[in-house]
């Protein structure tokens, strides 16, 4: 409903001018009127499928009422359709093609009516100007459409496939934290059952109370495997072993690092106790940063630094440039996805994580860990690269959309130009062979006498040349100048010979 409204105003709108009849070329006749409003209203009804058609079928009925294309009827129906091409047609290939058949139909109506090249270049400014103009700005508004629409579609894709890939590192981490947890409460449930296996055989306890306990044994037994074959399902198909024994302090992990050859230093030490899954996500971003640093940065120093105060935790660990001809320790240890677990690790015990290189060549691994129960989670990043290319690309088509018609109004004007420069050198007789010349000779002595004799000669006198002698059968005029317009050269023959020659101001 919307389109068949703004269709019929548009009709309307483009109307007004044909009933007008503001210029007395543009249908004076009821009859014409009256055709130029059906068309009009035909070339709205078709311009949705056939653009071109419509803007086709209105310079059809521009062309015959003027050679200039310039007709207060109809140009404003070529700058709407010109504009509507732009922006519907899917191809350009087209729209070229009809520029340069509106083109060479101006040349050859020109042509057939016998008049001046002026009116060729007159029809080409306004092609260029009520036409094409519009249809440039019409493509421009068409690409920056597209390029937000598939600007948005593919940062909605990125976000998805980042988001995927997110999930997947937040699976693959909570199975490690489901690994740790079988771990820390296996061996605590392990403990559980040796104590009361032990209690089940002691001789200090009755008949009732060894059954108790070996009950007891038997649930911590049963509860250990049923840990076991959950923990198993959670884990992924080709995860390692655990390298680490659990429940392994800060300390403990930084001796090991350095018992391994790589120069750790740590402060303070002891290191303050996190409770919960901030002391595995402090223990794991240490864990992360030193495992970088042996990786990615063989023979740098790394330090260790903890921070507390009564509300978090701030763990730090910076890795210098490393000796051993690679990069830096900005690389993470799970091939682009070791940073992501390592995040959403922090991000579960309601921490935040920074990673970013030093000044020096380096690389540092900041983590600030709350003391507290879990903040609430940050929200997810956004595509803003791909909303700033989809904005570069949209300037680019801009500055096409100003310089294209500059260009062609810039090579009109040269064309123009240079046609004018020809033509006047058809019609330019040198001063030498004006002098040269004289009364009495006919054509063919002129002819032969002269260096370059003009192809052709000017259509009449200037505007106020005086009157021309009696009793010459025809007179020619010849620029003097190749830029001026006077003075001419007037040679008046009679006879065949030339019988009086002047100097026209």
């Amino acid at each position: 409903m919307r389109e068949r409204l703004f269709d019929l105003g548009l009709w309307l709108l483009l109307s007004v001018p044909v009933l007008l009849r503001s210029d007395p070329n543009d249908g004076g006749s009821r009859l014409q009127v009256a055709l130029g409003v059906v068309v009009l209203g035909g070339c709205v009804a078709v311009s949705r499928r056939w653009p071109l058609l419509a803007l086709a079928a209105t310079v059809a009925a521009s062309l015959p009422a003027s050679l200039e294309l310039f007709t207060p009827s109809y140009s404003l129906a070529l700058v709407a359709f010109g504009y509507l091409a732009g922006r519907r047609q899917e191809h350009t290939r087209a729209a070229l093609w009809l520029f340069g058949a509106v083109a060479v139909a101006g040349l050859a109506l020109t042509w057939l009516t016998r008049t001046s090249l002026g009116q060729w270049f007159t029809l080409l400014l306004a092609l260029a100007l009520a036409v094409v103009a519009p249809w440039l700005i019409g493509r421009y508004v068409r690409q920056y459409d597209r390029l937000v629409r598939s600007g948005w579609e593919l940062a909605d894709r990125m976000e998805r496939e980042q988001a995927a890939v997110a999930d997947r590192e937040r699976l693959r981490e909570r199975s490690r934290i489901a690994g740790d947890m079988h771990d820390s409460l296996g061996h605590d449930l392990a403990l559980i059952a040796i104590r009361a296996g032990a209690l089940e055989v002691s001789p200090e306890l009755g008949p009732d109370q060894q059954r108790a306990a070996g009950e007891l044994r038997r649930a911590a037994a049963d509860a250990t495997a049923r840990l076991r074959d959950i923990i198993g399902v959670l884990r992924e198909d080709d995860s390692a072993a655990p390298t680490s024994p659990p429940g392994e302090t800060v300390e403990e992990l930084t001796a090991r690092a350095r018992a391994s050859g790589l120069a750790v230093t740590l402060a303070p030490t002891p290191v303050p106790t996190l409770p919960g899954m901030a002391g595995l996500a402090l223990h794991r971003v240490v864990q992360e940063g030193l495992t970088n640093a042996a990786r990615h940065a063989p023979g740098a120093a790394v330090s260790v630094t903890v921070d507390q105060d009564p509300t978090s935790a701030r763990v730090r660990v910076v890795s210098g440039p490393g000796t051993g001809g690679t990069d830096s320790g900005g690389a993470d240890s799970g091939g682009g996805t070791g940073l992501v677990g390592l995040d959403e690790r922090v991000r579960l015990a309601g921490g935040t994580l920074d990673h970013r290189a030093t000044d020096d060549g380096g690389f540092a691994l900041t983590a600030v860990l709350p003391r507290n129960p879990p903040a609430p989670l940050p929200a997810a990043p956004t595509s803003a690269r791909e909303l700033d290319r989809a904005r570069r690309e949209v300037r680019r088509g801009l500055a096409r959309a100003i310089w294209i018609p500059l260009a062609l109004l810039a090579a009109l004007g040269l064309l123009m130009a240079g046609v004018a420069l020809w033509t006047q050198a058809r019609s330019y007789l040198e001063p030498a062979d004006y002098d040269r010349i004289r009364v009495g000779q006919s054509l063919a002595e002129i002819d032969e006498e002269a260096e370059d004799w003009p192809d052709r000669p000017l259509d009449g006198p200037p505007r106020g040349a005086p009157a021309e002698p009696p009793g010459m059968d025809a007179c020619r005029y010849y620029r003097a100048t190749m830029l001026a317009a006077v003075p001419v050269y007037r040679l008046c023959f009679a006879d065949g010979h030339l019988a009086d020659k002047a100097e026209v101001p």
